[in-house]
């Protein structure tokens, strides 16, 4: 086929140079077939990535964003015109390449960003231009990153936090342990003086990937003493305001951490309780914002053991404490002005002679009795006593963040974490941080109902499992830790609907999400750049 001087190649040709191009078009100049050649032999040019808007009403020329328009310009048009015949208009998060069309980029990937006039959507409880920009800009790097293309310039479209969260976070694959890795891609803006903002969505997309790693490792590679090993090399380029404590368990025992010493008695992996103490406010003396997160580097069930299909996604147990300790990294990185400290008691549950039995009662910290009815539910036992001791610092806010319940997952699914407080103030901004990230929460209730299912304990104080068993077990578990809570400003998030990823957040591949770390920075911001 032939047009304006241009010859058009479809997927028989590319399929006998060894790839399978179904959808896509591929458009280069007559007597160039070389290039070509030379594209897929040995090839590891730059690619670029463009946004193209959907049209509206009776629009009929193509919405191109203003850096795409400033690029068909130098081309008088032929990205246009290549886009209108190549097959019909680009849907959201959609994408399409064409080759050889600029001698500086032999790739480019034009994706869809939907409609141009999307923003914050109330019913959906986020900023649907940004998602679409994250979803747009991931599919158009991978596709590129397929064709082993090792540099990718990256449009803004409008939003360049965005855009760099949509690159980084859809290039992100954990294959630490196989031979054969995927093709690394370097990223960059393109054409925009945006760099401060582009490299803040850098920062937070890092985030979440550092949490993505932790809880994607399997439990013999990330035991509770490689896992705080992890962070604190993590840190060491912060040295000047970040502090890390390993505790050990002769000061686990020292201050009287019951619940959690039930809990990592069965295994042979010794707990360790980490603090992560960052100092980035201008006074040091303002009161902390603490985030807590559950540190179960792997739960068998203990006694009452879980059964065997999916176990190993309980490697994962521990993402509340990755999503933490990323959210403090990520705050020093980015140098917020604010002080913040993480607490991750770290250890396993498993079974064995000294693991904790159903029906023993132990003491938490603050001298309460816990009627131990399952061992599987354990998250909330180690919570219990990490929470106390988060109290010790007079925080402005407490937080603890938990794949705890999977009620929560029946309640939500992966849509949004739960949310449990006792302040609508802290709601608010946590609220607020959800919209802008796209990873959401949604409150659930804190009733006395759900109290009284957990203080009515037959042996105890209280039992760590409510009275009807599953009934409401997300809410029971939330009433559970508020018996260790006497800051006004608590919440409890409850993000075990939200740990993995099938194919729901189009921006992450299949695997352990690390979410909410990013809704956690933006909070922190937030709360940073109130005072």
């Amino acid at each position: 086929k032939r047009w304006c001087g241009e010859t058009i190649l479809g997927h028989s040709l590319l399929h006998k140079l060894g790839r399978t191009t179904e959808k896509y078009v591929v458009v280069i100049r007559l007597g160039l077939i070389s290039d070509l050649l030379n594209m897929y032999f040995g090839f590891c040019l730059k690619g670029l990535v463009l946004g193209v808007f959907e049209k509206e009403g009776d629009e009929s020329s193509l919405h191109l964003t203003e850096a795409a328009t400033r690029f068909d310009q130098s081309l008088s048009g032929k990205l246009s015109e290549l886009l209108k015949i190549s097959g019909p208009a680009l849907k959201k998060g959609k994408s399409r390449v064409f080759y050889g069309i600029h001698k500086d980029f032999p790739c480019v990937a034009a994706v869809g960003l939907g409609k141009s006039n999307a923003s914050v959507c109330g019913a959906e409880n986020c900023d649907t231009s940004k998602e679409n920009i994250r979803e747009a800009v991931s599919a158009g790097c991978r596709l590129l990153q397929d064709l082993e293309v090792k540099h990718v310039e990256v449009d803004a479209c409008g939003d360049a936090q965005s855009a760099a969260e949509g690159a980084i976070l859809g290039l992100f694959q954990y294959d630490q342990l196989k031979a054969k890795k995927k093709n690394k891609v370097i990223t960059q803006l393109y054409e925009s003086t945006d760099i401060p903002r582009w490299e803040k969505g850098v920062l937070y997309a890092e985030g979440q990937n550092l949490a993505r790693l932790l809880m994607e490792a399997p439990a013999n590679h990330l035991t509770p003493t490689i896992f705080a090993n992890t962070i604190e090399e993590k840190v060491a380029s912060h040295g000047e305001t970040v502090t890390v404590k390993k505790r050990s368990l002769a000061w686990i025992e020292e201050q009287k951490m019951g619940a959690f010493l039930s809990v990592s008695r069965g295994s042979e992996e010794p707990p360790v309780f980490l603090e992560l103490h960052y100092r980035g406010a201008p006074d040091s003396s303002q009161a902390p914002l603490v985030l807590v997160g559950k540190g179960i580097t792997f739960d068998s069930g203990g006694i009452s053991l879980k059964p065997s299909p999916s176990m190993d996604a309980m490697r994962a147990d521990m993402g509340g404490a990755a999503t933490v300790c990323a959210s403090v990294v990520t705050a020093a990185a980015l140098k917020l002005p604010i002080n913040i400290i993480g607490l991750a008691p770290l250890c396993e549950n498993m079974p064995s002679g000294k693991a904790t039995k159903p029906g023993d009662v132990v003491t938490a910290k603050n001298g309460k009795t816990i009627q131990v009815d399952n061992t599987d539910a354990e998250g909330r036992l180690i919570l219990a006593d990490a929470l106390c001791y988060g109290h010790t610092f007079n925080p402005r806010a407490i937080v603890d963040v938990a794949t705890l319940t999977g009620a929560v997952d029946v309640a939500l699914g992966s849509a949004a974490c739960g949310v449990f407080t006792n302040s609508d103030w802290l709601w608010e901004q946590l609220h607020k941080a959800g919209i802008v990230t796209g990873d959401r929460v949604w409150r659930m209730p804190l009733f006395q109902h759900y109290t009284r299912q957990v203080t009515d304990s037959q042996l105890a104080d209280l039992n760590n499992i409510g009275k009807y068993s599953r009934s409401g077990g997300a809410c029971t578990a939330a009433a559970f830790l508020r018996e260790f809570v006497t800051a006004p400003h608590w919440a409890h998030l409850d993000i075990a609907g939200v740990m993995s990823n099938k194919d729901e957040v189009p921006y992450l591949r299949k695997g352990m999400s690390g979410r909410p770390t990013r809704t956690l920075v933006e909070f922190a911001a937030g709360l940073a750049h109130k005072d």
